[in-house]
């Protein structure tokens, strides 16, 4: 007796077209152009989840560099002296305090300029 797919293989392009279904053309109607477009997607994906990190730490470097300047350090002088007097703040929450909390991120800053 012979095996008839037609139920599987319904699911299985179904899936595959629902996932394309944000994509333009006929991505969203070919199955095979879909499965291209979904694999390549999820490729991105997994990539991009990395970049991420790469690209939110320079975001955070360019705030920090922009707040210290305006209080008269660089951002290079401005880690150096924290290093120097044991501060252990990441970039992350230092970015944070630059942009919302302006007094705190200069008392930081003002006991980076005490070591000078």
């Amino acid at each position: 007796m012979r095996v008839k797919r037609g139920v599987p293989a319904r699911t299985k392009h179904k899936k595959i077209l629902d996932s394309a279904k944000g994509m333009q053309h006929y991505r969203t109607r070919s199955y095979r152009l879909a499965k291209q477009g979904v694999i390549k997607s999820l490729r991105y994906s997994y990539r991009d989840r990395r970049n991420r990190k790469r690209d939110l730490r320079a975001l955070w470097i360019t705030r920090i560099n922009n707040a210290s300047r305006e209080l008269g350090l660089s951002y290079s002088q401005l880690m150096a002296g924290l290093k120097a007097k044991n501060v252990n703040i990441d970039r992350k929450m230092l970015a944070e305090l630059a942009v919302n909390q302006p007094k705190a991120f200069e008392a930081v800053v003002n006991t980076v300029k005490e070591t000078k």
